[in-house]
């Protein structure tokens, strides 16, 4: 519990006062899709790892430079960010603080720390970093523009804010095509469709930028492979809990996860054996300069 009648769930505050029992249940359920590491890594995180070089070029980190890392989560994009320039400071924040022990137990050390944070209310004076950046976490702040704001405030003038969410509608295929078919099993799965995340359309996110004051403002596309070794390495993680997808099957009877299984792999595999799967994943990503 924390001052003011608020809890910390999943790291982020929530006002009961204000927020009430939605808000609570909003916050519990996030508390119970970001709360594995582990499971995190299967599911999401070997895929952050492999957007997080192709968004950190995007974001033309530089030398010597100070950066902070929004919604850090297993430490994927910090990693990668002080592996390609050992000059820079790296701090990674995220709520959960199962992602954060296992960041700083994989990557922390020397110019690299990971804390404890909520993007919402960042602990940092004004115009402390050069860069300020957040890898696949913006769609689920509940206060977005409060979140950019504070990242916009700790980011020095002529610094660049900049971030990434995946194309939930179409062009992160993994997610795409999981719903497709739960939503076909089960029509009342409909409203949990990842389709409908925030941020997760063509010019969302530049909007976004602009209307909080940045300037040249960039938004593009990010594509890059997915290749599963074989159906249950697709399949397998979705059982794990994480993220929407996950914490949806976690609610179906033994019969409905059953028939969505069947599905999946006949949208997959066909009539054919096991074996490899190949998909392509894209991400909308934006920066944009601090006046």
């Amino acid at each position: 519990m924390l001052s003011g009648g608020s809890i910390r769930v999943s790291g982020v505050v929530l006002s009961l006062a204000l927020g009430g029992l939605v808000s609570t249940t909003r916050g519990l359920a996030q508390e119970r899709m970001f709360s594995g590491a582990e499971a995190y890594e299967r599911f999401m995180g070997r895929w952050s790892r492999q957007l997080a070089p192709l968004f950190a070029a995007f974001a033309g980190v530089g030398e010597r430079e100070t950066i902070l890392d929004v919604g850090c989560g297993t430490g994927a994009l910090a990693a990668v960010v002080a592996q390609t320039n050992p000059s820079v400071s790296v701090t990674g924040i995220d709520p959960a603080e199962a992602y954060v022990a296992y960041a700083r137990a994989r990557h922390g050390g020397g110019r690299v720390r990971f804390e404890v944070g909520d993007a919402q209310r960042l602990q940092f004076p004004a115009a402390t970093f050069d860069r300020t950046v957040a890898l696949l976490v913006l769609n689920f702040i509940p206060d977005r523009a409060k979140a950019l704001d504070e990242m916009i405030r700790v980011t020095r003038p002529g610094g660049l804010v900049a971030g990434a969410v995946w194309d939930y509608g179409d062009g992160m295929q993994m997610l795409r095509v999981f719903w497709d078919e739960a939503v076909a099993t089960d029509p009342s799965a409909a409203p949990r469709d990842e389709r409908h995340m925030a941020l997760s359309r063509p010019g969302e996110l530049g909007a976004l930028w602009r209307r909080r004051g940045l300037a040249n403002v960039s938004e593009q596309a990010i594509s890059m492979p997915m290749r599963f070794s074989a159906f249950d390495d697709y399949w397998l993680p979705f059982l794990d809990q994480q993220g929407p997808a996950g914490d949806y099957v976690a609610t179906l009877g033994d019969d409905t996860r059953e028939r969505l299984r069947l599905r999946l792999r006949a949208r997959l595999l066909g009539d054919g054996p096991d074996g490899p799967i190949g998909m392509t994943a894209r991400a909308w990503v934006v920066r944009g300069v601090v006046p």
